[in-house]
């Protein structure tokens, strides 16, 4: 069955102008006459197989080629999604590279993917030093660290409108989480190369295999591989459906990807706040320290948590007890509060304690010379974050 398909009139514009260019390739470079388009390529690997759930095929696709060269395209493939509630659309970045054969096609976060930047002269600079990083083991192999600050402004208190839910709803993995108010500007959470989804959805590549998409933007930036800082303006907060979906009130739905796909949220650090699932969908909140704040309440951007930092989590408020050594039996140095951010040199073992995410002789020694037991402390690591002592 020959899938739908709606572009504006931009995007069929530019279709129509890159099949020309591509047909314009040097004969040992085009696919075979009887190959797949380009757009029919992308097409089908964004729809996945000839197997594809009959309720996947028969979405509406949209396709846009953004940068050509010879043999080479770039662009974005977007699956729509019905606009009616517990639906987002998804889609991908994609390289291509024309042969004989037909078409070669990777979407991001794809080992493919980093393969043909590293080749393609459509990447350059900055760009190709984000997308040709080769995908880590998921989670980074038990590393739950993103560098990520919440994506709004550093020192304001946004509403956590819904707890951990699905891109799309109420499905797994529980990825994404809606986030509203402050100053309704919505800013990368970390660094990256940032491009436009289409309107109102701005997805940014960082390092470490990790993404993350924000929708529902409106007046969101247009962007097709631009460099963009922690914390740079992607647009506002808006009730955009542009692409499908619904959104019932202003709100960012940010979404978490690795690698390929959208990953739980939950475990990981952002903007120090650690998310968690709750019961079902839209439930779950978030901890700073020994501090919870569910869905409803307000979540306070305290920044990104750097990769040798951790988070003070007393395990019930109060305070923990620095130490000349790894281990209860040296004496005191004095005290952190619960929530306090630190760093860490070294580690060490020594005496056992249980925290809020288990037991451990793991000790940590500050940057101030002191130790604390990292049964208390939020690191994103099962163990040393910098290394032995």
């Amino acid at each position: 069955m020959r899938h739908a398909r709606r572009w504006t009139g931009g995007a069929a514009a530019a279709l129509l102008t890159v099949t020309s260019l591509i047909g314009a390739a040097p004969s040992a470079a085009a696919p075979a006459a009887d190959a797949p388009t380009l757009t029919d390529a992308v097409t089908a690997k964004l729809l996945g197989s000839a197997e594809a759930p009959t309720a996947l095929a028969e979405r509406d696709t949209r396709v846009t080629v953004s940068r050509t060269d010879g043999r080479w395209a770039f662009g974005t493939a977007v699956a729509l999604a019905p606009r009616q509630e517990d639906a987002h659309p998804t889609g991908s970045i994609f390289i291509a590279r024309a042969d004989r054969a037909g078409w070669r096609v990777a979407f991001d976060g794809e080992a493919a993917f980093a393969d043909l930047a590293a080749e393609s002269p459509l990447v350059a600079g900055r760009e190709r030093s984000v997308l040709t990083t080769t995908p880590t083991p998921m989670y980074a192999g038990g590393d739950y660290r993103t560098g990520m600050a919440l994506p709004f402004a550093v020192g304001q208190t946004w509403t956590l409108t819904s707890g951990p839910h699905g891109w799309g709803g109420s499905e797994s993995p529980y990825s994404s989480i809606d986030l509203a108010g402050g100053d309704q500007v919505v800013r990368a959470a970390r660094a990256g190369a940032a491009y436009t989804m289409c309107q109102g959805w701005i997805r940014v590549i960082h390092d470490r295999g990790y993404s993350t998409d924000y929708y529902h933007l409106w007046n969101s930036i247009s962007v097709n591989g631009a460099s963009v800082g922690q914390g740079a303006a992607l647009g506002n907060t808006g009730t955009d459906v542009t692409c499908g979906g619904a959104a019932y009130g202003r709100h960012v739905h940010f979404g978490l990807r690795q690698n390929s796909a959208y990953v739980p949220i939950a475990g990981h650090d952002i903007g120090k706040w650690v998310l968690a699932n709750g019961a079902a969908a839209y439930q779950g909140g978030a901890r700073h320290g020994s501090a919870w704040a569910g869905a409803g309440a307000g979540l306070y951007n305290y920044g990104a948590l750097g990769f040798t930092q951790a988070v003070v989590d007393a395990n019930g408020g109060g305070a923990l007890t620095r130490r000349a050594g790894p281990g209860t039996g040296y004496g005191s140095l004095g005290s952190l509060g619960d929530g306090a951010t630190v760093s860490v040199s070294c580690s060490a073992n020594g005496t056992a304690h249980t925290g809020r995410y288990g037991t451990t002789a793991l000790w940590d020694r500050l940057s101030d010379g002191s130790w604390v037991s990292d049964a208390y402390l939020w690191t994103g690591v099962n163990g040393p974050i910098n290394g032995w002592c």
